[in-house]
């Protein structure tokens, strides 16, 4: 039988998908250009916070150490958006006349993100970044044990996306997280 803080959770995982959603909707409609500069924005962030990030992360999670979590931040902040910088990943990507092919990137909803406790900021990091490149929205469920790193990881990152113009609510996450909130999610 599922407890009252299970039932909240499970609502939360509603809402925050509705909400995602909703947001998602507004965004898929986004030019490259409005795309990649909400993604540089978001690694920005990153960057410029990655070492608080690797501390708060070991100290909540006991897991490793600050140095090879800046290490992970770092590869998810800087070396990952260097590499898909200047990629296509919506709208008209190519054309190929002469086989009658044409490729379009076409935003798919809400990515469904479900986080470690081992690596819990460069994950957020990295799967957000992901998902909003390719247009689409996220809500992250952290782990129970790497909550708070993980959800400040996510808030940094999403009011970075909306100083860049992303829609309100693009970048979610779960406050309670429980196993039936996550396979609520799932």
């Amino acid at each position: 039988m599922l407890q009252v803080q299970d039932l909240i959770a499970i609502q939360e995982v509603r809402t925050k998908v509705d909400k995602a959603h909703a947001a998602w909707k507004k965004y898929r409609h986004f030019t490259q250009e409005q795309v990649d500069a909400i993604v540089e924005r978001m690694a920005a962030a990153g960057r410029a916070n990655a070492q608080q990030l690797a501390e708060m992360a070991v100290e909540e999670t006991g897991y490793g150490n600050a140095k090879d979590k800046l290490a992970k931040n770092l590869l998810c902040a800087d070396l990952l958006p260097r590499t898909i910088r200047g990629m296509k990943t919506v709208g008209l990507l190519r054309e190929v006349p002469e086989l009658k092919v044409v490729e379009y990137g076409v935003p798919m909803g809400v990515v469904a993100a479900i986080l470690p406790t081992t690596n819990p900021t460069s994950t957020v990091i990295y799967k957000a970044i992901i998902a909003l490149k390719s247009g689409n929205g996220i809500v992250i469920s952290p782990h129970p044990r790497a909550k708070n790193c993980t959800c400040y990881t996510a808030d940094l990152l999403y009011r970075a996306a909306l100083e860049a113009g992303a829609p309100e609510d693009i970048i979610q996450c779960l406050g309670n997280p429980t196993l039936e909130a996550t396979q609520a999610l799932m």
